[in-house]
């Protein structure tokens, strides 16, 4: 079954965009997400931080969209900002994180999710999205290529940077 994007209905799975009321779930999400790919939670102040990133500004850089189920429930979420290539000399939408909880995983918003952040870069002018998943997850890379998408070899690297 395909669900509509954004629809109003409450009897339907749906994608929309996150409001503030959301930070505290999101926070929720992003801890689950983070124990599933084997990472460390998000740091004390997660909430406040991407509340400012999200809701901060007039034209926040950073955008989130969230899967919730009839009944309200959200159940998982998508990050994407604009980003640059400088081997194209164009500009992308770079996803940083897809998540959908354990439980509601092929019910079809995964699906949804990627067509609102498609609908997303589209918005912005943008003709590609690039994200990341771990080599060892099977599921999304299958999932992935299901809609089309090609991978790309690489060892993502992370630098901290002392600050004054």
């Amino acid at each position: 079954m395909a669900w509509p994007i954004m629809a109003g209905m409450n009897d339907q799975p749906r994608v929309r965009h996150a409001r503030p009321a959301d930070l505290p779930r999101l926070a929720e999400l992003a801890a689950e997400h983070a124990a599933y790919e084997k990472a460390a939670g998000p740091a004390p102040g997660f909430a406040e931080r991407l509340g400012a990133l999200l809701f901060g500004t007039e034209h926040p850089r950073l955008r989130c969209l969230v899967a919730e189920i009839p009944g309200g429930e959200v159940v998982g979420y998508a990050s994407c900002a604009p980003e640059l290539s400088t081997w194209d000399a164009r500009a992308y939408l770079h996803m940083d994180c897809l998540f959908l909880r354990e439980g509601h995983r092929g019910l079809r918003l995964g699906p949804l999710l990627m067509d609102a952040v498609a609908a997303e870069a589209r918005a912005l002018g943008l003709a590609e999205i690039q994200w990341q998943t771990p080599v060892w997850n099977k599921g999304a890379v299958r999932f992935y290529e299901r809609l089309g998408a090609t991978g790309k070899d690489k060892v993502r690297y992370s630098l901290p940077v002392p600050l004054p």
